[in-house]
């Protein structure tokens, strides 16, 4: 798959990553009591009155509740100056060639119109804003719409500030915020996919499956417990990982509807968020059409105890001021594909690793055109290392995958295409 030639007639100057206004220059919220507000005091209290707790309701509550969640503040937790870096924020080849990809899908589609792009998890808006300039300058934006599924109002803030030229929140209605960009494109924001409309879609997750909750799964003498979060009975200040003592109702219902995936582990991991969130997809795929692109850092099932949290770009106690750390858990593309296989309206294709589909599409060839358009030296050596960032093995290439979903009923289309293409 050679893809540069769908960006042979697009502008080649390279594009200065732009750092976003801080919380301080947004547009001011509405004061609310949360001062006092700590989320290990409303652990300690829950776990206390009915016990411990499996660690997906755990994680949840760290990442998104309103008062104290990880998302939910107005740090930036996004770049250098936060908690963890994103491919897109290092550089534009990244977001150039996913725009690639979906250009060159949308064709065998016969690119359909009205059409949307949805993208689930946007972080600082920044792959989307390189994914809209590519759509614009190869003439694809006519009858496109954009639908970001953020829970985040702070953070859809920030995307509003990079994406649009004006924007304001709604009340009312199925999205919570709508602008348009400076090209005129329409975009809106939502709480939650299904509130999205119908339509033709082509859909985005970068890095949003690893944040989705997940319950844990232990092997103890050849029996299966799951792993809940309780109060350290010999520091009340602080929080610990236990066993459950007798089989939980989501342990039945994994070893039950999954059994062939705990055989030869000792460990795993499952969200059924994600399988909710797919079941999502493959109806809007039979409903009206469309394709996704799963990006994630993950594996094929043979990892176990991949839950962690990052704090200024370091490992940090999961269980330690929670809420001021991002939470996480390696995507299982095994799983991930059962999941997209049970629901008999989705074949996949992947996972490949990601410097491998960057490299198949043209991402050197890229890179040469932007160093030969560079200013400065400076410029050169920024491209050149964020390119090797995001493609060698030893950084970001191996370590993230991509995965496509598509239609069911396209499957053989698809295959017979691949194997001629070779």
């Amino acid at each position: 798959m050679r893809l540069m030639a769908v960006l042979s007639c697009y502008c080649y100057k390279p594009v200065r990553r732009v750092s976003l206004p801080p919380a301080s220059k947004l547009a001011p919220k509405a004061s609310a009591s949360v001062d006092n507000f700590s989320l290990q005091n409303e652990f300690k209290s829950r776990i206390l009155a009915t016990g411990p707790i499996p660690v997906a309701a755990y994680m949840k509550q760290v990442l998104t509740n309103p008062a104290g969640g990880y998302y939910m503040n107005e740090a930036d937790v996004f770049g250098s100056k936060g908690d963890f870096v994103t491919s897109p924020e290092i550089g534009q080849i990244f977001g150039e060639l996913v725009a690639a990809w979906c250009l060159n899908e949308w064709t065998k589609f016969g690119r359909p119109t009205p059409y949307q792009l949805i993208e689930l998890g946007p972080g600082k808006g920044t792959m989307m804003r390189d994914v809209l300039r590519v759509f614009r300058r190869l003439g694809a934006s006519e009858g496109l719409s954009v639908h970001l599924v953020e829970m985040s109002e702070h953070l859809s803030e920030v995307q509003a500030e990079l994406l649009c030229r004006s924007s304001e929140e709604c009340a009312d209605k199925a999205y919570y915020r709508a602008g348009v960009t400076r090209a005129g494109t329409k975009v809106f924001w939502y709480r939650h996919l299904e509130d999205v409309p119908a339509g033709f879609s082509i859909v985005l997750a970068h890095e949003f499956f690893d944040a989705l909750p997940i319950h844990k799964f232990q092997k103890q003498e050849n029996v299966w417990k799951e792993v809940l979060v309780d109060v350290d009975s010999d520091n009340k200040d602080k929080l610990r990982f236990v066993l459950s003592k007798a089989e939980t109702p989501m342990l039945k219902l994994v070893l039950n509807n999954y059994p062939e995936l705990v055989k030869d582990r000792d460990h795993i991991e499952i969200s059924l968020d994600s399988e909710s969130i797919i079941r999502q997809i493959a109806q809007r795929f039979n409903a009206t059409g469309g394709f996704a692109l799963v990006v994630d850092y993950g594996h094929t099932g043979e990892k176990g105890d991949t839950f962690r949290a990052f704090k200024n770009h370091k490992l940090h106690d999961p269980l330690e001021e929670p809420g001021s750390a991002d939470l996480t858990a390696d995507v299982d593309f095994s799983l991930l594909n059962r999941f997209c296989e049970n629901t008999g309206q989705i074949f996949t294709m992947g996972p490949i690793d990601q410097g491998s589909f960057l490299e198949m599409a043209g991402a050197k060839d890229r890179l040469e055109v932007l160093l030969a358009n560079a200013k400065s030296e400076e410029e050169r050596h920024r491209l050149s290392d964020g390119y090797k960032m995001l493609t060698e093995r030893d950084q970001m290439g191996s370590r993230f995958k991509f995965f496509a979903l598509f239609p069911k009923e396209l499957e053989s289309f698809f295959k017979s295409r691949s194997q001629a293409e070779g």
